[in-house]
């Protein structure tokens, strides 16, 4: 089968849509099939182009024998909601040469990844015209959630632009996405339901995995095996409500055994760091190789996942798969009825978002209790190797792509 993948996002980026997009291409291609991958220079967390890497220059690649076509985009520095819009739109106009020509190598499916939706319209119109068939997958409901997180202003044009949306997504062969309550808000726009497939999110069980014995990083931070561990890692963004974290340090701070690791990169780093001056229970790591995250998922007691109440069931944590996996608590902020509040409650600790006294006193809680944190991760263990297995995911997704030719 030959496969276009259209996505802003890939490899060298090591976390969220970029490393999912990674893996499911190079699964593919090891099956026998031919994939092609339009996408950007790799910029994410950091929102700034890697070394090595030109911003404004058309370039070509091959990577584990999947042929990558990078195109020019524009990255802003500080990401605003205006800032986010234009950085899109510049992603989906360099990119439609890249596009064009790919439809004279005839693929037989064009998969391109929300976000961007910009993306969308060619995608639909290309494979039409070649006879391709259609495929939109939605890690995030970026429309919906940049209206929410107030990146958009609310009026005017919130319905015009949801029903311009919507019709967009009903003129894909085949629209999918990573939960069931992000599937059901797809039967809320309106798309027929035998087009549509879920597509979760996947993790490696022999990758990451519990691992007994000296962790690295704990030895590197000079942390005793005493103390317990809470450990944020991933984007450090809007949507994540990250200050909950940092208040919840500084009402820790007479509580010796507890420390918090912070991650990553993005936007609200800057922010972060300055809520966080004077804190001496807060360590901060930049974004680790690959290689070393079953490790540093480890160093983890208390996994953190906070969330803001308004990106609700529109997003859904790329991060949560490997916390599962690697078998430690996870505490999270979520809403009961959203599709990360139905696993906390099955496998983790659940309270709502930006309650920052309930985060505390759970927090303290798991803490305070080596055996619950135990029998937690135990469950988010099993929950990883029963529903979120890579070879069982992507084997169901090719599938699905053998359906659709059908």
């Amino acid at each position: 089968m030959k496969i276009v993948l259209y996505s802003i996002n890939y490899a060298p980026e090591m976390i969220g849509i970029g490393k999912y997009n990674t893996e499911m291409a190079e699964w593919l291609v090891a099956q026998g099939h031919q994939v092609q991958v339009i996408t950007a220079p790799p910029y994410y967390p950091e929102w700034q182009i890697k070394s090595g890497y030109a911003g404004w220059h058309y370039a070509q690649s091959w990577i584990n024998q999947v042929r990558v076509w990078r195109v020019p985009v524009w990255v802003p520095k500080k990401p605003s909601g205006m800032k986010r819009i234009l950085h899109l739109f510049s992603f989906a106009l360099s990119s439609l040469p890249v596009l064009i020509a790919h439809l004279f190598w005839r693929p037989q499916v064009i998969m391109v990844i929300e976000p961007p939706l910009f993306c969308a319209p060619m995608t639909c119109f290309g494979a039409w015209l070649i006879g391709a068939k259609s495929w939109l997958h939605i890690q995030d409901f970026e429309v919906e959630a940049a209206f929410a997180l107030g990146l958009l202003p609310q009026q005017p044009l919130r319905q015009i632009i949801l029903n311009l949306e919507a019709w967009l997504m009903r003129r894909f062969d085949r629209v999918s996405t990573i939960s069931v309550n992000m599937l059901k808000k797809l039967k809320a726009k309106q798309c027929v339901d035998q087009r549509l497939v879920l597509f979760p999110n996947w993790v490696d069980t022999q990758a990451i995995y519990p691992k007994k014995g000296e962790n690295n990083y704990r030895q590197q931070l000079g942390l005793s095996k005493q103390q317990v561990v809470a450990l944020y890692s991933g984007n450090m963004g809007e949507k994540q409500g990250l200050e909950i974290v940092i208040q919840v340090a500084k009402k820790c701070q007479n509580q010796a055994n507890i420390c918090f690791i912070m991650c990553g990169q993005g936007a609200a780093y800057q922010g972060l760091i300055t809520m966080a001056t004077g804190l001496s229970n807060v360590y901060w790591l930049p974004l680790q190789a690959i290689e070393a995250l079953n490790e540093l998922l480890n160093l983890a007691d208390i996994h953190l996942l906070p969330q803001r109440a308004d990106a609700a069931d529109l997003v859904m944590p790329s991060k949560l798969t490997g916390m599962l996996a690697s078998g430690k608590a996870i505490l999270g902020c979520a809403v009961a009825d959203t599709q990360v509040g139905k696993v906390l409650q099955q496998v983790g600790y659940r309270v709502d978002p930006e309650d920052e006294t309930a985060f505390y006193q759970a927090l303290i809680t798991l803490a305070n209790n080596a055996k619950l944190r135990q029998t937690l991760g135990e469950q988010a263990r099993a929950y990883a190797e029963t529903n979120l297995a890579k070879p069982s995911i992507l084997g169901e997704l090719a599938l699905k792509l053998y359906e659709v030719l059908d």
